[in-house]
């Protein structure tokens, strides 16, 4: 593990991501329907980072997983995963990458395990696929890592749904992937058990310096990453960063800043709940002052025709 985490640490100071998209753009096709869920995403994850990504439902989350995962392919944009480009890859490597660069958690922990392996076994099946030695210290330690090492010999239906998770975690981590992705990890379970394995799955990354993306709509997840970068009809749109600020008097506290992402046109997405707040329709006023940008509803006359227009419109 010594080994691992000192790559990945070196792969850290590198400054290259571990998740880099660019202008991603996923379209569907269906009974004569045109659907983008992605619209020119951009997103980047620093090596060794704990990100959580949220949104609305539809807002293009699931569709980024599937292709970071390697499920599906992108319509344009590009995209890359521990240096690997998502869109050059053969099948072979695709099934290379599936079992080596990436691990993956389901929000159905029936679709984690196998019902007939015990838990141990569940998370020796993907070294034993992949020809991996030395399983039984790994499992060993994988399950250790995640707090449930004395379950090994159970069956999944002896385990409660967090302890299944864990073990879920445990075996999408086997094959040392350098990138987890988890789809939902606590959507099937209750506030206590989704605690316990948020904050197990943030240690485990922690200790083996392995990168996270947890798609999620469950706002506790924010609590247990750095990070949090949410998305809206298809693009990034804000992000929260978190960190320790220690007062004079030697107390540490957490501070959440908000971030709007600018993209390359230099457009970017205003909070909903600030906009629906401040009353912003159809157009701002824009004012640069020396050291920032600032953002106003329309004060004047002229700038206040559009807005009883729209709300005219919206009466009719």
């Amino acid at each position: 593990m010594t080994t691992t985490l000192d790559a990945r640490r070196g792969h850290a100071r590198s400054g290259q991501p571990d998740i880099w998209c660019e202008d991603l753009v996923r379209i569907y096709h269906t009974e004569g329907i045109e659907v983008q869920a992605l619209q020119g995403l951009n997103l980047t994850v620093d090596a060794g980072d704990v990100v959580a990504l949220v949104g609305a439902s539809g807002s293009g989350k699931s569709t980024l997983l599937g292709i970071l995962s390697g499920h599906d392919r992108p319509t344009g944009g590009r995209a890359r995963v521990a240096g690997v480009d998502l869109l050059a890859m053969s099948a072979g490597q695709r099934v290379d990458y599936q079992r080596h660069t990436v691990g993956f958690v389901w929000q159905q922990t029936s679709r984690n395990l196998l019902p007939f392996l015990t838990a141990a076994e569940n998370v020796a099946l993907p070294m034993v696929i992949s020809g991996e030695k030395g399983r039984d210290a790994r499992v060993a330690e994988l399950l250790t890592l995640l707090g449930v090492g004395d379950l090994g010999d159970r069956l999944p239906r002896q385990l409660s749904g967090g302890q299944q998770q864990r073990v879920a975690i445990a075996t999408a981590l086997a094959n040392s992937p350098r990138v987890l992705l988890a789809d939902e990890p606590t959507g099937e379970l209750d506030e206590a058990n989704s605690e316990a394995v948020l904050e197990a799955m943030r240690h485990a990354a922690t200790q083996l310096g392995t990168t996270v993306l947890v798609v999620t709509h469950d706002p506790r997840v924010s609590e247990h990453v750095r990070r949090t970068v949410q998305i809206r009809d298809g693009r990034t749109s804000t992000e929260v960063l978190r960190r320790q600020v220690r007062a004079d008097d030697g107390s540490e506290a957490l501070v959440a800043e908000e971030y709007t992402v600018i993209d390359r046109a230099g457009r970017i997405q205003l909070p909903p709940a600030h906009v629906e707040e401040l009353g912003l329709v159809d157009r701002v006023r824009l004012q640069r002052e020396a050291d920032h940008v600032g953002v106003y509803a329309p004060d004047d006359e002229a700038s206040e025709q559009p807005r009883r227009a729209h709300e005219e419109s919206e009466d009719d």
